[in-house]
């Protein structure tokens, strides 16, 4: 089925990605985890009836997005293939990313491609078990996500590997970049650390190193056999721009959302950030601009996350980036960077303030 690409006349109506955290969920307890998961499910999550009817709602949605079903761990939810399976007979492209814990197997990862997902995301934190296992919270993580990698590269489902940035790793970049070459993946996105859940406990990086970041993540996207991009950073398409590249280059399958990358066909224009193209609904039906940016706009089923999407003022304010204050008010590049929305309502309480990890103005 052809599509058109999504351009930036979409972002005040349809969403590019569109998050479900199908269950808070999992067995891990990893050090940066955004939704502080658990162990069980919360009572309050959707019902399977919900669920579906979220999907469907969704599906209404004139361009259709990608729906990212996440957690938790997605596989904690006894009726995760029925909403996989739904959203494919609703029209709509799928990915799913699933915690490196024993339901993991390569059962689950072939039903999950047979109801009619089109990519996996894992993460992967470190170039061993020493350092990824102490960002998971669990021995045999890092061996586990090798096995996942393997499994999907057999089911032919093209991987996107995250790898969460912080002071724990940010010296060993070009090891995980190494490490991932030959592996198959087809994206490699570096997460810039937004202190929210156990979050909090965590070291960001300092704005100089992330430019030091920067420049081994762009050597590396112009290298290795996989692209690359960044998630909660978006002044990496600045950089990418000042060093004469191309920020829409992007490879024929990836686990969708913005690229960047050393070719091929564009995916989506720049600018794309929190509640700008990135919608997300939680658990128990919460909806916000993106889970690393929890203002509660609405909620499923009460709300309708397409009004919710176009006429919310968060979502308003958020889809024009002359409304941004400080220097990302004032930056010439704001209308494909931005800064991070998420990490400027953590550390200030205003998602429209400034960049906090950028001192960068033009």
């Amino acid at each position: 089925m052809h599509r058109e690409p999504y351009t930036e006349s979409d972002f005040p109506r349809h969403p590019l990605m569109f998050y479900y955290e199908v269950t808070r969920a999992c067995d891990l307890v990893c050090k940066h985890c955004r939704a502080s998961a658990q162990e069980e499910p919360a009572p309050d999550e959707l019902t399977p009836e919900e669920g579906l009817a979220l999907i469907d709602q969704v599906a209404q949605f004139e361009r259709k997005p990608t729906i990212c079903f996440t957690g938790g761990d997605p596989l904690k939810r006894a009726d995760l293939f029925d909403l996989i399976a739904r959203a494919k007979e609703r029209g709509i492209t799928s990915a799913l990313t699933p915690s490196a814990t024993p339901l993991a197997t390569f059962d689950a990862f072939r039903r999950a491609k047979e109801a009619g997902v089109s990519a996996i995301g894992l993460s992967i934190d470190g170039p061993n078990p020493e350092v990824h296992d102490a960002f998971r919270g669990f021995t045999g993580s890092f061996a586990k996500a090798m096995e996942m990698l393997d499994y999907a590269r057999e089911l032919r489902l093209p991987v996107q590997v995250n790898t969460s940035i912080t002071r724990r790793n940010a010296h060993l970049v070009d090891e995980i970049a190494e490490l991932l070459e030959g592996k198959g993946v087809a994206m490699w996105s570096a997460f810039f650390l937004v202190p929210v859940g156990r979050g909090v406990e965590e070291v960001r990086i300092t704005p100089a190193e992330y430019v030091e970041v920067f420049a081994k993540l762009w050597r590396h996207a112009q290298t290795k056999s996989f692209a690359v991009k960044t998630t909660e950073a978006p002044h990496y398409r600045r950089y990418v721009l000042e060093q004469g590249g191309n920020p829409l280059a992007a490879p024929k399958q990836a686990a969708g959302g913005e690229t960047v990358g050393r070719g091929g066909r564009a995916r989506a224009p720049l600018g794309v950030t929190d509640g700008r193209g990135i919608m997300f609904c939680g658990h128990n039906g919460e909806i916000c601009p993106a889970g690393f940016l929890p203002v509660l706009c609405g909620r499923f089923p009460r709300d309708s996350v397409i009004d919710i999407y176009r006429n919310h003022p968060l979502f308003q304010a958020l889809h024009n980036p002359d409304n941004y204050k400080g220097i990302c008010g004032r930056c010439g590049y704001r209308r494909v960077c931005g800064g991070s929305r998420s990490r400027a309502y953590a550390l200030t309480g205003d998602p429209l303030a400034a960049e906090p990890d950028c001192i960068f103005e033009k």
